[in-house]
């Protein structure tokens, strides 16, 4: 079982919006003894000692595995910022085969805990290739057989800078709108700031639990609401 008095954290996705904010939060956790960040580049992260940074070609597992040796949680938030803007060749590359390559690298490294960035509404079954392929990805992690799978699956998350252009503008000014009709099961629509989304990672990996977990908009706002620890 994950010891959560010492969390030895890795994370693949550290330089997106998401990632950014799991690393704050992390960071005033009593709780996290190291956090890993594999990245291709030198990210601008806050100054402290249980920050490491190795470069690495996060496409090639193999190239980072040493990396991974001694780390009880992995988190993933790796992916293509606009799907929409990418071939499916390179959306599968990116989003699907490179998440999956880590999870295989670090269920070998004895990682007992892994956390996956999702989204809402993902189905092997799906007609849709973007739904489709995330929910073949989370299949087949969930195979891997981590003692602990948590998966986040938000629909829109609501980010205080528009980095896409004008489609990613509309949807940021409109969607928290949506957010008094989406009641019941049409709650986990409901947008989620990057923020909360990061605050509410981070807070799971405190919590003892096995086998996979999915969080939706309610659970995920949940999580984020809890205090941490002084």
């Amino acid at each position: 079982m994950t010891n959560l008095s010492a969390l030895n954290i890795v994370i693949l996705g550290g330089s997106e919006a998401v990632g950014g904010e799991v690393i704050s939060t992390l960071l005033v956790l009593p709780e996290v003894v190291r956090i890993t960040v594999l990245t291709r580049r030198t990210l601008d992260l806050p100054a402290n000692s249980r920050i490491v940074q190795p470069i690495v070609d996060v496409f090639d597992a193999a190239a980072y595995a040493n990396y991974l040796n001694n780390h009880n949680t992995a988190i993933c938030t790796f992916g293509v910022g606009e799907p929409s803007k990418v071939s499916r060749e390179e959306f599968t590359r990116v989003d699907k085969q490179a998440v999956l390559d880590f999870a295989k690298a670090c269920k070998a490294a004895g990682v007992l805990h892994f956390t996956l960035l999702g989204s809402t509404m993902a189905d092997a079954q799906s007609k849709s290739f973007y739904l489709r392929s995330k929910g073949e990805l989370r299949d087949a992690i969930a195979a891997l057989g981590f003692e602990r799978f948590s998966v986040f699956q938000p629909s829109m998350i609501l980010t205080q800078h528009n980095r896409y252009g004008f489609s990613q503008a509309a949807l940021l000014a409109g969607w928290p709108l949506l957010s008094p009709v989406l009641q019941g099961g049409w709650k986990k629509y409901r947008g989620i700031r990057v923020e909360d989304l990061g605050r509410a990672m981070a807070h799971n990996l405190k919590r003892e639990a096995k086998g996979l977990a999915v969080f939706h908009w309610s659970e995920i706002t949940e999580l984020a609401a809890e205090r941490p620890l002084a």
